[in-house]
């Protein structure tokens, strides 16, 4: 039976795609490289350990609305959930690489996208728990099956330049705001009552008669 083993190489952006996507090179090993590997049906889930970082006083800021005040986050920073993938790995012996492709968001009602888009620079501890199915060549040549252990799993720490380089990919010197619809409705109205271009327009004038308004 096959004894796997999983590290992540690096991560890159997916450059051409029809939604952004970030890609983990991952390096899958047999201690039992006589055996042939038939295919793979592998199941990932990637998990943020934010627990294993230290944060800049910037970051701490950015990141209130997600784990409080940083006097509390003793007991309010913990792990988030960032997806879940999966990949068919074709046939090899001994050794293979294989592109875990995971999707990333701009959508800062996201917990993970908050989380990514408040950091300024560093790494981001990543835990990928692996479950699936391998199909593989007994010694006898019949096809076998058998399942990934649940303690399979792999670390990697992700440059947060990486995760930039995908938003500005996808999305050059943009951000993305959800609007409930009766707020965006009233944001149509007000742009088109003031013959205002753009939404950025519209949102810079509000912020401007805004900021007069306040006393000093």
């Amino acid at each position: 039976m096959p004894d796997l083993s999983f590290q992540v190489e690096d991560a890159q952006p997916v450059r051409i795609a029809a939604s952004p996507l970030l890609a983990l090179r991952l390096r899958i090993s047999n201690t039992r490289p006589e055996e042939a590997i038939h295919a793979i049906l592998l199941r990932s889930q990637v998990q943020i350990e934010a627990t294993r970082r230290r944060y800049s006083a910037g970051d701490q800021a950015a990141l209130v609305d997600l784990f409080g005040e940083p006097e509390r986050w003793g007991q309010s920073l913990r792990g988030l959930l960032w997806t879940h993938t999966s990949v068919i790995v074709p046939s090899f012996t001994g050794t293979t690489l294989v592109e875990l492709q995971l999707p990333c968001t701009y959508d800062l009602n996201v917990a993970s996208a908050k989380y990514f888009s408040a950091l300024e620079e560093g790494e981001v501890p990543l835990c990928l728990l692996f479950s699936g199915t391998i199909f593989y060549r007994a010694a006898d040549a019949a096809l076998q099956v058998a399942q990934i252990p649940w303690d399979k799993e792999a670390s990697y720490r992700l440059p947060v330049r990486v995760w930039q380089e995908v938003m500005d990919l996808y999305f050059p010197n943009s951000a993305w705001l959800s609007l409930r619809k009766d707020v965006f409705e009233r944001l149509v109205e007000y742009k088109s009552r003031n013959g205002l271009p753009t939404w950025e327009h519209a949102i810079d004038n509000l912020l401007q008669h805004a900021s007069e308004q306040v006393t000093p």
